[in-house]
């Protein structure tokens, strides 16, 4: 089980990050780009990818994890369910998200 409080811990040990509101909840920034968005669930992360395929990739492989709304259709971004997902998972999902939001001279940064 993943908390808020894991999400800040693990996206704020990545290069560069802060933290500020988006649409009033926790986001999490690599300089000026969001990788990562908790929404006003509380407990469901927002998390950007390369691909919409990569998105529905990921709810046909895990949808106890991952899951989507209609709001983010058309968009390359998967919800995660925190209560279910382990702190490994999260801390590669977040280094992904992290990666694919840097500037390129950032990313050698995160293995």
């Amino acid at each position: 089980m993943v908390t808020e409080e894991d999400v800040r811990r693990l996206a704020l040990a990545l290069p560069e990050t802060g933290e500020k509101p988006m649409y009033g909840t926790p986001a999490f920034y690599v300089k000026a780009r969001w990788f990562a968005r908790i929404r006003e669930e509380g407990d469901v992360l927002a998390l950007p990818l390369a691909a919409e395929e990569d998105k529905h990739e990921l709810i046909a492989a895990d949808p106890d994890v991952f899951f989507t709304l209609p709001h983010y259709d058309g968009h390359a971004v998967v919800l995660v369910r925190m209560p279910v997902v382990g702190e490994q998972e999260m801390a590669e999902l977040l280094a992904d998200a992290w990666r694919l939001r840097a500037p390129k001279k950032l990313r050698s940064l995160v293995p």
